[in-house]
């Protein structure tokens, strides 16, 4: 039964699904020693026990199940220190600062009826599939034989020492007035990190769905559908505020929309961070996924940096910041790493760079934000297929006269477009991004792909 439930969790990326259906608190408490093993908190034969950190988010199944992760944790002999309510990035702050292995119970933007653990070792360093998740999923399986001492469970704060560390990462100069932003939360922890991080700003906070609610009471945490945007982009506009900030359920996130309402591109946002991480950083190399706007590499380079081309997904992005030694890396997602913060995806830090930037320049969002969007983009279109596989080969035969490449799904390149289709790591869609040099272009390639994708075949 473990097994099957574990076959139908375990992601590319992470552990998620219906909870209590699928993840409930025996497979956490089962997953958690495993993962103490796995990571080498649990002592050895003549070893001293580690501890874990451990996390968790506003879902209605997530105390639950962080405590019967700490259950498996110290059955095996390790300790564990509890932060409690959580975003996941707060979640990689603690692994990092305090150099231990953590797991995050969250299931970010999915459903309310969803829940799930992110996975890192010491040092906020990534757990995928490939680098350790399979294998606790298997040892999970097996059982982890529990000891007569067993470990402790140690509350600790780090909202404190987050907030204050992630102000000190990126310093937001006083403008010329403060700046009037439009935070929501979507009930998510937003809520939690928003005013802890702000009180440390010259800024005046309008908050919206700020309570934490697992059930997603207004919408769903996922500022990528832009349905989610509207309340938002409403109160932005009613209030005359400077920009507004939407953050998903975990918060590792950041959306952003400028004083008009306007959404504005997370590539924009990451050519912006670019540009003023190389003005610190000079001549250093800069990630960026195979989705984000040709405008990234364009900046990287006008500012001196090194480009270098990623899948997409967390894991791989911090496995290829360490590799290459990169100041940052954006995805066009909302995720944004950074060095600095132990290779780690922060959207608070995002956030406060475009806060920095605003005041610096004294420029309006939109203003700052048009230097970095010069294509017409189609945004992420994700079509429901039986065979994803077969639909991509079928789209590559079409475009075979074109440059190709399957660094992360299918990407073909033209002179003056580029798309891009792969398969969700997530979910059962074929995801579609194309850019193109303009809307009637974009348009164009777009509708010619996706008559292709949704073809029916003959019988």
């Amino acid at each position: 039964m473990l097994a099957e439930r574990l076959s139908k969790l375990v992601k590319s990326y992470d552990v998620r699904g219906a909870s209590p259906d699928l993840l409930d608190a025996e497979v956490a408490r089962a997953l958690g020693a495993a993962f103490a093993v796995e990571t080498g908190a649990a002592p050895g034969p003549e070893g001293t026990a580690g501890s874990v950190v451990i996390g968790h988010d506003m879902r209605v199944t997530s105390p639950e199940l962080a405590d019967a992760l700490a259950e498996g944790v110290t059955s095996t002999g390790a300790d564990v220190v509890a932060i409690g309510l959580a975003s996941t990035d707060m979640l990689y702050f603690a692994s990092g600062a305090w150099d231990l292995p953590g797991i995050m119970v969250t299931a970010s933007h999915n459903p309310s009826s969803d829940n799930g653990l992110k996975l890192c070792r010491a040092g906020a360093r990534p757990i995928g599939r490939d680098t350790g998740l399979s294998a606790i999923a298997e040892r999970a399986v097996a059982g982890v034989e529990p000891v007569l001492a067993t470990g402790s469970v140690i509350a600790r704060d780090a909202l404190t020492p987050y907030a204050l560390r992630v102000t000190e990462l990126v310093a937001v100069p006083a403008g010329a007035r403060p700046l009037k932003v439009v935070v929501d939360a979507a009930n998510g922890m937003g809520g939690l990190i928003v005013p802890a991080v702000f009180a440390h700003l010259d800024v005046e906070l309008q908050g919206m769905y700020m309570e934490l609610d697992g059930t997603f009471p207004n919408h769903p945490a996922d500022p990528l559908n832009s349905a989610n945007l509207v309340d938002l982009q409403r109160a932005v506009r009613e209030q005359g505020a400077d920009l507004g900030l939407a953050f998903d359920g975990d918060a590792d996130r950041c959306f952003m929309v400028d004083e008009h309402g306007d959404p504005v591109s997370p590539s924009a946002v990451t050519a912006m961070i670019a540009a003023r991480e190389l003005a610190v950083h000079p001549g250093s190399t800069v990630l960026h996924n195979v989705i984000t706007s040709r405008a990234v590499r364009e900046v990287i380079l006008e500012n001196g940096g090194t480009p270098v081309r990623t899948p997409v997904g967390h894991s791989l992005i911090k496995a290829e910041m360490a590799r290459t030694g990169a100041v940052f890396g954006g995805e066009h997602s909302g995720h944004y790493y950074f060095r600095d913060f132990s290779l780690a995806d922060s959207g608070m830090l995002a956030a406060l760079h475009v806060l920095a930037a605003m005041n610096e320049s004294g420029s309006t969002l939109s203003a700052l934000a048009a230097e970095y969007e010069r294509y017409a983009a189609s945004g992420e279109i994700n079509s429901r297929v039986a065979d994803a596989a077969a639909v991509t080969e079928r789209v590559a035969d079409a475009y075979a006269a074109y440059d190709q490449d399957r660094l992360d799904g299918l990407t073909v390149t033209a002179d003056t477009w580029w798309f891009n289709l792969r398969s969700s790591q997530t979910e059962p869609l074929l995801r579609l991004n194309v850019e193109a040099d303009d809307k009637p272009t974009m348009e164009s390639v777009r509708d010619a792909v996706l008559a292709l994708v949704l073809q029916e075949d003959a019988p």
